[in-house]
């Protein structure tokens, strides 16, 4: 076998010198053998394996399978080799058929000249490389469970939060209970604790609808056609905390149902159907028109930070205290929104909480944006 000498001190080869072709009809193989898909997808998603444990020894397949035989290298050394972006550009370089089912050209394992370093040096780079890949491994499954538990963490947040000790209480703020009554006079002040956790003296519950405005959008009906075409959204546009505003549809809206129906910055959007509960604030400086199955809510009062109840909008759906299964508030109805029983957190310490949270999410997200880089 004539071998060329690299500047590296590993010798090359020309593949058909090195493997022995076994297809005969059907892709055969045997305990040792590799494996390797034709179809390009699996070709560039390194789709091979080595052969083990074969019934009687051998076993045969489809004729999508090409078959290779180690004759003078390491079956795992050229697996990993195969598996080299190297190796998988030269073999995307010449592909036949047609795109999708693009087959490698078999001059690939024939023609193409790799590195064949001696076989005992072949098995201590193979052995380093399962090594390296071992510690990658456990790198990514660190990665994982930090991933996991940072939304864990985020959501210990929100519950901490939603009890009162995210951020101490000040003696000096105006207690929620005067500050409720001093906004909205109607307002039915709940006395019994409705859930499992507590709340600060300083802080009351009330229902959802004593602190904010909400009604939902207009039903699209294709036959109605009165008033002016306005682009709108539905749930489908609604994300947690964000808005997918491609391929808007158009609808009319009457002039007496623009008030009702516009979303303006600053109102918190929360969806009745789809993921019941979802929720996102409209910061845009464009206003835009809402489907009936968005509720609308709009703070009463300055005192009432509609950013705050997005965060509550998200713990309670965690806790199944909204849109969960078997439980009392399975639908989502303007009266059961209304009816809805959350915290009445102090003015300034509403502020404080939002900061606090927000901090705190900020070192989250970019400890999460450094996980998946």
């Amino acid at each position: 076998m004539a071998l060329v000498q690299d500047g590296f001190g590993f010798s090359h080869s020309y593949e058909r010198r090195v493997w022995r072709d076994v297809k005969k009809g059907y892709s055969h193989f045997q305990n040792g053998d590799i494996g390797i898909a034709k179809i390009s997808p699996c070709f560039e998603n390194r789709k091979s394996t080595i052969f083990y444990g074969l019934p009687n020894g051998i076993g045969a397949g489809t004729t999508e399978l090409t078959i290779l035989r180690p004759i003078v290298v390491d079956a795992e050394f050229y697996l990993f080799l195969f598996q080299s972006i190297w190796y998988i550009t030269e073999g995307t370089k010449d592909f036949t058929g047609v795109v999708g089912q693009q087959r490698v050209n078999k001059e690939i394992f024939t023609s193409l000249v790799i590195p064949v370093p001696p076989i005992a040096e072949q098995k201590r780079i193979t052995t380093e490389i399962k090594r390296y890949f071992h510690f990658v491994e456990l790198i990514e499954h660190n990665k994982e469970t930090l991933i996991r538990n940072t939304l864990t963490t985020k959501s210990k947040i929100l519950e901490l939060a939603m009890q009162g000790k995210l951020v101490p209480q000040d003696p000096a703020d105006e207690p929620a209970d005067e500050m409720l009554k001093r906004i909205n006079p109607k307002a039915n002040i709940i006395t019994d604790n409705p859930h499992s956790w507590n709340i600060p003296e300083t802080w009351c519950w009330c229902q959802l609808g004593d602190l904010f405005n909400h009604n939902t959008g207009k039903a699209l009906n294709s036959s109605n056609q009165d008033g002016q075409e306005y682009e709108y959204i539905t749930t489908s546009n609604v994300y947690w905390d964000r808005f997918e505003l491609d391929s808007l549809k158009k609808m009319f809206y009457k002039d007496s149902e623009i008030d009702k129906c516009k979303v303006v910055k600053g109102d918190l959007l929360v969806c009745e159907g789809g993921d019941v509960g979802r929720s996102a604030i409209w910061n845009m400086d464009f206003p835009i028109m809402i489907q009936n199955h968005l509720h609308r809510l709009r703070p009463i009062s300055d005192g009432i930070l509609a950013s705050l109840y997005l965060y509550l909008f998200r713990l309670y759906k965690e806790k199944e205290l909204i849109g969960g299964k078997g439980i009392a508030l399975q639908g989502f109805s303007s009266n059961t929104l209304h009816k809805l029983v959350v915290p009445c957190i102090p003015k300034n310490e509403q502020k404080r909480i939002v900061a606090k949270i927000e901090k705190l999410y900020s070192v989250l997200d970019k400890i999460g944006a450094s996980l998946q880089s």
